[in-house]
């Protein structure tokens, strides 16, 4: 989006000739509140530009990724898939199952010490081999903005003045006001990622990425799993998605309760017992994983005169600047998307703007991941979205019995979908429900921003039994019957 529409939505009193055509000095003194992907990404560019850079941190370095999410997530995600495949794969004709016997501490502690190898050597290094980085282990809050309050974890409280500032909190579970939640022991994401144990019955409450990733996990792990969705799965995504998605973790053997709300929450001799619809479903273990929230209430933005949403997130311009010129955000703590790759992108960013620069973070092209089995891949507009805003598109929907890979692979489950301007052709969005499909929507990504049609893409060379030559195949879809093609017809 524009500095100007920006500046106008969240209706700041700065005027945008203040913060955009005077000449700011080069910082010599910048804080960085955080320690995760986007703190790290600023921190590395500003020692570049010569800042003094004092890192704040209130948990453990590195952040979300590394510590409790991304990392450990897809480790957790790849020890499941083999359970599964040692279960059911299709094969068995040929190939005897073995069904695995799971010591879950012991994958822990192995998931554990991969997390500790990686921040040790992407963050903790980075730290001791700097000059100019230090890191302050404490909790901040603005007195003002130029100044933030640090108490330590000895509780002392010290002044940390700054030319410049980047808010990079990141953000956290969400917990829901369920009657009777609080006081239970209910897992977080970052609880079932830690635990140590597995369950006999986990409960699962919410129907996004988190809980679509760990639920199936879990339950190729060996426990039972039911799923309760307050709306439909994946709700802001494409409803072929969502409807795909689902019919496969319930073959799978899940059970998803869909559109309702858990009522109340009671625990009892160990046991869950979650009132939804008038059903009492019970359960050894509750995963609450609706969504996260910024963790920006202990700053006392307003000190700063930084304004956030009705949620808590900061927005940010496209050159990472808050209502503050001075004090830039990025990360999950802002209302970017919460992708990693964002988070880091942003914090790049942000840095060399607080050098002088003016680099802007373009949100143009995201394409995401969700890293259930199969994979669902998104980037660009989708049918649903383009309808909403009255947008007219031309789609195709692949099947994937016309994909050669997944036909060797005797997997066929999900689809490849492309959006296109019905006028030109132009590529303007990709949906994939498919193996490997986190592989493949890169291709995608880069034919959106390069601007091709889907004749374009149809025409390109692509390996012949790879997933990502469906996007061919699909793209082909606007003009020929792929059914009636040999195989690697160009």
């Amino acid at each position: 989006m524009s500095s100007k529409s920006w500046f106008s939505r969240i209706g700041s009193a700065l005027k945008e000739e203040d913060c955009c055509s005077v000449p700011q000095a080069k910082p010599n003194k910048v804080a960085i509140i955080g320690s995760g992907g986007a703190a790290f990404a600023a921190a590395i560019r500003l020692q570049e530009g010569g800042a003094n850079v004092t890192m704040v941190e209130r948990g453990t370095t590195g952040g979300t990724c590394v510590n409790v999410g991304c990392v450990p997530s897809k480790i957790f995600i790849s020890a499941a898939h083999v359970a599964h495949v040692r279960t059911s794969s299709p094969f068995d004709i040929g190939i005897s199952t073995v069904p695995p016997v799971v010591n879950r501490a012991a994958l822990q502690a192995q998931q554990e010490a991969r997390v500790e190898e990686l921040r040790k050597a992407k963050y903790e290094s980075i730290i001791e081999n700097s000059t100019n980085i230090r890191l302050i282990h404490g909790e901040a809050r603005f007195k003002d903005d130029h100044t933030l309050l640090v108490r330590g974890t000895d509780r002392r409280e010290q002044s940390l003045v700054f030319d410049r500032v980047l808010i990079a909190v990141g953000a956290s579970p969400a917990i829901p006001p369920v009657d009777g939640l609080n006081g239970t022991p209910f897992w977080t994401s970052t609880d079932a990622l830690a635990a140590h144990e597995l369950p006999e019955h986990l409960i699962v409450y919410g129907g996004s990425y988190v809980a679509l990733e760990l639920a199936q996990a879990f339950l190729r792990l060996g426990s039972r799993v039911t799923m309760i969705v307050r709306s439909r799965i994946l709700s802001r995504s494409d409803h072929a998605i969502g409807d795909a998605i689902q019919q496969i973790l319930i073959d799978e053997g899940m059970r998803i309760v869909s559109g309702r709300e858990i009522e109340r929450v009671e625990h009892q001799s160990g046991r869950f017992i979650v009132e939804v619809g008038g059903e009492h479903i019970v359960g050894d273990r509750l995963l609450i994983a609706i969504g996260r929230r910024p963790n920006t209430a202990s700053l006392n933005l307003k000190n700063a005169s930084v304004l956030t949403n009705e949620h808590g997130a900061i927005p940010a311009d496209e050159f990472l600047r808050t209502s503050n010129p001075n004090i830039y955000a990025a990360g999950d703590c802002t209302t970017n998307p919460e992708y990693v790759y964002v988070a880091a992108a942003a914090g790049t960013r942000a840095a060399v703007n607080m050098l002088g620069g003016s680099e802007r973070l373009d949100l143009s092209v995201v394409p995401g991941v969700v890293f259930t089995d199969p994979q669902i891949a998104t980037v660009g507009l989708d049918e649903a979205t383009a309808l909403h805003n009255g947008v007219h598109v031309d789609t195709r929907t692949l099947a994937l019995d016309n994909v050669p890979r997944a036909l060797a692979n005797f997997d066929t489950r999900g689809f490849i979908k492309l959006v296109a301007d019905p006028e030109s052709g132009r590529l303007l969005g990709a949906q994939a429900v498919a193996s490997q499909a986190g592989e493949l929507i890169q291709t995608a990504a880069l034919a959106i921003r390069a601007q091709m049609t889907v004749n374009d893409l149809a025409g390109q060379l692509f390996p012949y039994l790879t997933m990502v030559e469906g996007l061919k195949l699909a793209a082909q879809t606007f003009t020929k019957d792929v059914e009636h093609l040999s195989c690697c017809a160009g």
